[in-house]
């Protein structure tokens, strides 16, 4: 149990060297942040796989984290998790010398990159199409090296979902910054889940891998759900705030928010399934639907007045008013 903490603290000392919040580690270590949290806090031993990414961001020796060597040498090879297991030296955190700084951008990890082409390959070939030998090639790298960041398809099928959450999460922060109210959010999130380029398609082939996946294995199954559990928050916690607001009528958020993220996941299917000009359904008109369904089962009626000048300046997307019943 010693051991484990010392793991912890030798990793807390890294994450403090690289001058950056714990979640944006984890982002770069490609890791769940409540299980890094975990694992600092010693309900959860990491695994010997993340302390691998772990070492490989913060330029530091595997061994020096272990506890296994304290002049940063490599000492050969690990395995199980970590914290545990004959050969291990108990040394504390305390009196181990602190780590070297990074040399290199974080970004130009070996992990990250071992991601980043698996989902390229993902997203050309299908999960079950590509091997690890593929990813190795691609990486100009090992396929033990591949195994020693990642050590099965299941591990990197999660950690090419988690970053395709990552870089959704990141452009979500940047396009939602300047929106005035919950509508204009709801409406960049889903111009965000439109795959109107070539990374977005990457990332819903990605997903849609993950489905099939999913039927088949309980792990992924739960990884699934996690994820989807998630994305219908985010999106429910827009609604609700469009309801204080007053820009989206009184609705279950949570009602509201499973018919929307279906209704996008069941058109992205259909514009992935044709090509670009192929004459199937474009992004634009899975855009165009998905904020039609905003408008007409969301958005708040206008009074008579208000939506006569809003017609009159074209810009009155709401439907119906009570005093302008439909036909």
């Amino acid at each position: 149990m010693r051991q484990q903490f010392d793991v912890a603290e030798r990793v807390r000392q890294v994450i403090g060297e690289a001058g950056c919040t714990q979640r944006e580690f984890a982002r770069r270590v490609v890791m769940d942040p409540s299980k890094l949290s975990r694992s600092l806090s010693g309900s959860r031993r990491f695994t010997v796989a993340e302390l691998a990414r772990i070492a490989d961001a913060g330029n530091v020796d595997a061994g020096w984290l272990l506890g296994t060597t304290t002049d940063g040498a490599a000492d050969g090879a690990v395995g199980g998790e970590a914290g545990g297991g004959a050969g291990r030296a108990d040394g504390g955190a305390a009196g181990a010398p602190r780590p070297p700084a990074p040399t290199a951008p974080p970004d130009s990890g070996r992990p990250l990159q071992i991601v980043r082409e698996t989902v390229r390959l993902i997203a050309e070939r299908g999960f079950h199409a590509v091997r690890v030998a593929d990813i190795a090639a691609a990486c100009d790298t090992s396929t033990a090296t591949i195994h020693y960041h990642f050590p099965g398809r299941a591990e990197l099928l999660e950690a090419a979902v988690r970053w395709c959450m990552d870089e959704d999460t990141a452009r979500r922060a940047a396009r939602i910054a300047e929106a005035d109210d919950a509508r204009e959010e709801l409406r960049q999130l889903i111009a965000l889940q439109a795959p109107y380029t070539e990374r977005q398609r990457q990332q819903w082939l990605v997903w849609m891998d993950l489905w099939a996946e999913a039927a088949r294995s309980t792990a992924i199954g739960r990884l699934h759900a996690d994820f989807y559990q998630q994305w219908r928050r985010t999106v429910a916690e827009v609604i609700r705030r469009g309801i204080e607001q007053g820009v989206f009528r009184a609705v279950d958020p949570q009602s509201s928010a499973l018919r929307l993220t279906a209704l996008i996941d069941g058109l992205a299917i259909q514009v992935l399934a044709t090509g670009p000009g192929a004459g199937g359904t474009t992004a634009e008109a899975m855009d165009i639907a998905c904020n039609a369904y905003v408008d007409t089962e969301l958005t708040a009626r206008r009074s008579g007045a208000d939506a006569a000048t809003a017609r009159r300046s074209g810009t009155d997307a709401s439907g119906p008013t009570a005093d302008q019943p439909g036909p």
